[in-house]
């Protein structure tokens, strides 16, 4: 056996807590026969990692299963082809199973980039945590042994490690408040982020420490004589400020070493909360106290459990140094978090406040159900875990807790979706504020509410801070406005085709939409519009793709000849039907046709027919897009036909048929009567004529003529180009 596995059984046979020795020991038999031949980057044997992190998890006060799925929690993803989940589960428990589950990556997963993989698997984690918070615990144990490690890999994978631990781990073990492991991380994770930084803030701490060491002592020897007159029991502890919290103030707040006040610190703890504030008051009568330094966050304490006294104080020699003050079991808490006096059997008291505590995963969860947007998720993920709280109350007392930045629509939210989707105003105390206003710690919000109140606004989507009140909002949005979702959806979809510079077609645009909504699980357009109108989903993730898609239809739009264009439509018989329009359909007379609008064939031009529902052949130009864009579709290839113009003896015996003229012209008076004088003068109809705005001060003219062949259409165009100021004339124009 391993020696520190035996000297891990030791310690757990010494301690006061029943462990399932004989279980621990089979689960790192286990363990070891499946890692055999493994090893670390370091070269020592795999099985020290995962004895470390049960190490870790002992010290944190889990129980045995917890110890178990840490010895076995890189067994399925690194030993596939030796277990699984289902034998864990037989000889361990469905317990172990399911912690090991949660602590296991995602190996296999369906998306597009390596940044959708790591958010999976954060979302994974997440889900886990839900069902049972001890996966959170042992995965924070397993990333602080990896990071005790990290010097055996390369340095690029260093940092990579190091950034995720300090903006999703750290954070994470802030939350559950467990602070041993927290600042731990932190300062690990700068050593490698920042070596440089690191060395100079150490250096600072060695230097000014050095100068005033015995302060502390002197300042521990002060309040301990003090608390003994007055009988209080107590023990003492002192610190400096660690390397990453001086780090932070320093350069993110861009303070200087003798701007921070909380260098140094004393903490007392003591046996009851009484003896917590008579201690304060004891401290405030020794040492002058600096204004605004005081926190009392035992009336109030922080979302992630946190409780303790705080002030700041001059010692005797000048120099500024932080009191903390809380009980024994506080500072347990302090120090553990949840962890501290986690219970895994619900319906104690104990679980009641934790599950109380833990609302923010569930929440976080129930507003990326709402999404399944990742950008979306890790925007609300950050925003739950990194934030420092502001502390504001209700009309009655009750302190809610919200993040830094939050504006009075959060609060609203965190009473109840229904306040917020009643709200029509707010006031902070007292006074009505506008409803972008972000509330103080100790401001008293009072949400003014209506019962005709038509709901909430888009734009509240663009104001709020909280996942919880963006969710909330997108719920009320989904079912309360589908048409206008829909709307809105599409219209978003348009003004971004049209601002990348495409046009397409409505069906065009229908394939588009198809190809974006499979990715994420949407089976139609209007769903896929809907989601986007109530802010499910964000467009600009999809525009790459959107992009793509446009290129490859434009793409396939580019002419080729009539004759490659008839070689690849598969000929079908027509159907009997009648005569009209001087076609010849396949070799027969007498069918009924009607000219497509999208090309408006004219004689002279290779033509194909389509057999349509109802109302005989469409005829087009060979070359037209949508005949190259249906060759595509297997559903409607043996529709198309051979057409051909039937021979006449001149072209004025041939009738008149509808073209398309798109003129482009500097924009000015007279123009347009230039061009339907040229037209008369030519005895050519118009049907159609109307104008819009070009670029560059030029103007766009659209016109449907009646013309009898190409050769007809050709000379018109030829009239037309030689009139002064117009720019281009080209076949087609705008419906």
């Amino acid at each position: 056996m391993y020696s520190e596995m035996t000297s891990l059984l030791q310690t757990m046979v010494e301690s006061e807590k029943k462990y399932d020795i004989e279980k621990i020991t089979e689960a790192y038999n286990y363990a070891e026969s499946l890692h055999e031949g493994q090893f670390r980057q370091s070269g020592e044997p795999y099985i020290s990692h995962p004895v470390a992190v049960a190490r870790i998890v002992m010290e944190l006060g889990l129980d045995s299963d917890s110890i178990c799925a840490a010895l076995l929690h890189d067994t399925v993803e690194d030993c596939r082809d030796k277990t699984n989940l289902g034998v864990l589960a037989k000889m361990f428990g469905e317990d172990v199973s399911m912690l090991v589950d949660g602590l296991t990556k995602i190996i296999q997963v369906q998306v597009a980039d390596k940044e959708e993989a790591h958010i999976e698997n954060i979302r994974k984690m997440l889900l886990a945590m839900n069902k049972d918070i001890r996966v959170i615990f042992i995965k924070l144990c397993d990333r602080l042994h990896n990071m005790r490690t990290l010097g055996a890999k390369k340095e690029d994978r260093q940092r990579a490690i190091a950034l995720e631990t300090m903006y999703i781990y750290a954070p994470l073990a802030h939350r559950l408040g467990i602070q041993r492991i927290k600042q731990e991380l932190e300062n690990l994770s700068l050593f490698y982020l920042d070596p440089v930084g690191y060395e100079e803030v150490h250096e600072e701490i060695e230097k000014k420490y050095g100068l005033s060491r015995g302060f502390i002592e002197e300042a521990k020897n002060t309040i301990r004589e003090k608390l003994a007159e007055n009988d209080i029991s107590f023990s003492l502890e002192g610190r400096v400020k660690s390397v990453y919290s001086l780090y932070r103030k320093m350069y993110t707040l861009n303070k200087s070493f003798d701007e921070i006040y909380d260098f140094y610190a004393v903490r007392i703890i003591v046996e009851t909360e009484l003896e917590c504030y008579t201690s304060l008051g004891l401290v405030h009568e020794m040492f002058k106290s600096i204004p605004g330094r005081f926190k009392d966050y035992i009336s109030t304490p922080k979302p992630n459990l946190y409780r303790s006294l705080h002030t700041t104080v001059i010692g005797h020699s000048g120099i500024p140094f932080e009191v903390q003050i809380r009980t024994r079991q506080m500072h347990e808490e302090a120090e553990y978090g949840i962890a501290a006096h986690w219970k895994y059997k619900t319906g104690t008291t104990a679980g009641a406040n934790i599950d109380e505590r833990l609302r923010w995963i569930s929440q976080l969860l129930e507003s990326d159900e709402n999404t399944r947007d990742p950008d979306e998720f890790i925007h609300s993920f950050k925003t739950d875990i990194f934030h420092d709280e502001t502390f504001v109350f209700t009309p009655k007392g009750d302190v809610i807790s919200l993040p830094q930045g939050s504006t009075v629509i959060d609060f609203a939210y965190a009473i109840h979706s229904a306040v917020g989707n009643k709200m029509i105003g707010a006031k902070v105390n007292g006074v009505i504020v506008p409803i972008d206003k972000i509330p103080q710690n100790g401001d008293i919000i009072e949400i003014i509410t209506s019962g005709s109140s038509k709901g909430p606004s888009r734009d509240w989507l663009k104001i709020v801070k909280t996942g919880q009140a963006r969710s909330k909002i997108r719920q009320w949005f989904k079912k309360e406005r589908r048409p206008e979702n829909i709307a809105v959806g599409r219209a978003e979809v348009e003004r971004e085709i049209k601002k990348m510079g495409y046009s397409c077609t409505d069906d065009e645009l229908e394939q588009i939409i198809a190809v974006i909504a499979k990715r994420i699980g949407i089976n139609n357009s209007d769903d896929f519009y809907n989601t986007l109108g109530f802010g499910g989903v964000s467009l600009s993730r999809f525009i790459p793709k959107m992009k793509d898609e446009l290129e490859r239809i434009n793409k396939d739009k580019m002419p080729q000849t009539a004759e490659d264009e008839l070689a690849k439509v598969k000929i079908a018989s027509p159907k009997k039907i009648r005569n009209s329009g001087g076609v010849i359909i396949d070799g027969e007379r007498g069918c009924q046709i009607k000219f497509a609008r999208c090309c408006n064939p004219l004689p002279g031009d290779k033509i194909v027919g389509f057999i349509t529902r109802g109302y005989g052949v469409s005829v087009h130009k060979s070359d037209c897009i949508n005949v190259h864009q249906s060759r595509h579709d297997e559903e409607n290839l043996a529709r198309w036909v051979r057409a051909e113009w039937e021979r006449v003896e001149s072209t004025q015996d041939s009738g008149t048929y509808e073209a398309g003229l798109q003129i482009v012209c500097e924009d000015g008076i007279g123009v347009l009567a230039s061009i339907t004088a040229a037209l008369a003068d030519m005895k050519v109809s118009i049907s159609q004529i109307n104008t819009q705005a070009g670029k560059g001060g030029e103007a766009i003219i659209n016109i449907v003529i009646g013309c009898r062949s190409v050769s007809h259409y050709d000379s018109i165009v030829s009239r037309l180009r030689s009139i002064q100021k117009i720019v281009s004339v080209k076949r087609g124009f705008t419906h």
